[in-house]
């Protein structure tokens, strides 16, 4: 997502490169290009306008600091308006004070919606909330069991009557056994509908004077592009929905819609989804998402990844095993899995600073591990603890386990030795209270 919009971005700052001043001059076709490169990534055109305008107020005049180019400064101001444009900050759910709270779901056909009602049921269960999902689809062939395995696969209940045609009925008695069931949170799935469907809307309309929901959240496929700023336009009026969800950010989309669609419906943005997979969710943080689209990475988000997949015990045991070098292929593998959990590896390398531009044309796939993981496995349990064991057959029937070649688990097991060596070195100077600064020859001198 926005690789084309950060870098047309950074070409149009390469315009300053050398100025000691930002000026009316200078900075024209620097905006100019901004503007352009907005509107080719699917940002409304007004929206687009507007936002270069503010820059150029905020800019213009400004002397440039000691040690601070025209073209970091434009960068910090065009991240601080496109930080307010896209809403300035995270806005999470309201729940209500008197349990259960009510989620209403509603979209397009196709946008996304009981996914991504799995996937928030999932979310707010790590949480320790208890919710309950409700399928409420009663038009779309398989949208009920579709929901069903969805729910079966992060062991949360949903509530279904099968032989029901009536989603306001539904919805009505999911309420009731939802507090006889002690679920807090309640996931409405709804049917997909289309804006100029006025029977549909008159439907979800009813669900919403039916059960009072707490938050109405409309989800939105970001492929659409400005479709989807329009889209949301005419929901809203209808529904007056509390925020945005936009899935499918991990597909081939321009992403102008997550700038447009605060302005235009003056509703911000709650969350953003990528991928199939439950972990696939995120909040969306205005400040994270500029930083992106900026090229500066997002390494707030990479750790709160982390943290939710680390176990905390577990990584101390790590600590220790590698401290006293005994660090095998089986945590390597344990490693490998939890990060693994973490999302989509390219968009989770992209949000390191400086590293998504560089991957840009790299093809990562999510089963890029794969062929380690079936080199390790087939191993023994003695050869993992003890790679030390791994003679010349004993690689042979490993590649051939594996489906690899000799070449490939001799690489494994190097670049796996390498690293124990390095992590041993390391552990050697931090017990004689050896630091980096005491280290001319890490310091590039």
């Amino acid at each position: 997502m926005f690789e084309n919009l950060s870098i047309k971005i950074e070409q149009a700052f390469r315009k300053l490169k050398g100025e000691g001043r930002i000026t009316d001059i200078n900075v024209a076709e620097t905006l100019k290009e901004i503007r352009r490169a907005l509107v080719d990534a699917d940002v409304n055109f007004k929206v687009a306008k507007e936002l270069t305008d503010k820059i150029r107020e905020s800019a213009m005049g400004q002397n440039v600091l000691i040690a601070v180019s025209p073209g970091q400064l434009l960068t910090k101001i065009v991240y601080d308006e496109l930080t307010a444009l896209m809403g300035g900050r995270n806005e999470g759910i309201t729940f209500s004070s008197k349990p259960p709270s009510i989620i209403l779901i509603a979209g397009l056909q196709g946008s996304g919606k009981t996914t991504f009602s799995g996937k928030l049921a999932s979310m707010l269960k790590k949480q320790g909330k208890n919710p309950l999902l409700v399928a409420g689809d009663v038009y779309r062939p398989a949208a009920i069991e579709q929901l069903t395995v969805l729910g079966d696969s992060i062991g949360v209940a949903v509530y279904k009557e099968p032989e029901s045609k009536d989603p306001i009925a539904i919805a009505k008695n999911s309420i009731t056994f939802a507090k006889q069931n002690l679920k807090d949170v309640i996931i409405i799935d709804t049917a997909g509908r289309l804006a100029v469907d006025d029977e549909m809307m008159n439907e979800i309309e009813s669900v919403k004077k039916a059960v009072s929901p707490n938050e109405i959240l409309f989800v939105v496929d970001s492929m659409t592009g400005q479709d989807a700023v329009n889209t949301a336009k005419a929901f809203n009026d209808r529904l007056d929905f509390h925020g945005v969800v936009l899935t499918k950010l991990d597909g081939d989309t321009r992403g102008g819609a997550a700038i447009s669609i605060r302005n235009v419906v003056e509703k911000p943005i709650k969350f953003i989804s990528t991928g199939e997979k439950m972990e696939a969710i995120d909040k969306f943080h205005p400040e994270r998402m500029a930083s992106r689209i900026l090229g500066m990475g997002d390494v707030v988000s990479l750790v709160e990844k982390a943290q939710k997949e680390f176990d905390q015990d577990e990584s101390e045991r790590m600590q220790k095993k590698l401290r006293q070098n005994q660090f095998d292929f089986d945590d390597f593998l344990k490693q490998l899995n939890t990060v693994k959990k973490m999302g989509n590896m390219k968009d989770l390398l992209g949000m390191i600073p400086g590293l998504g531009k560089q991957i840009k044309d790299v093809d990562i796939e999510d089963d890029s591990f794969k062929h380690i993981e079936a080199v390790i496995l087939s191993m023994t349990k003695k050869e993992r603890q003890n790679p030390a064991l791994i003679d010349g057959s004993r690689r042979k029937r490993i590649a051939d386990g594996s489906g690899t070649s000799i070449q490939e688990v001799n690489q494994l097991l190097k670049q796996f030795q390498e690293m124990r060596k390095m992590m041993k070195t390391m552990n050697k100077l931090s017990s004689k209270g050896m630091s980096v600064k005491n280290m001319p020859q890490l310091r590039g001198k």
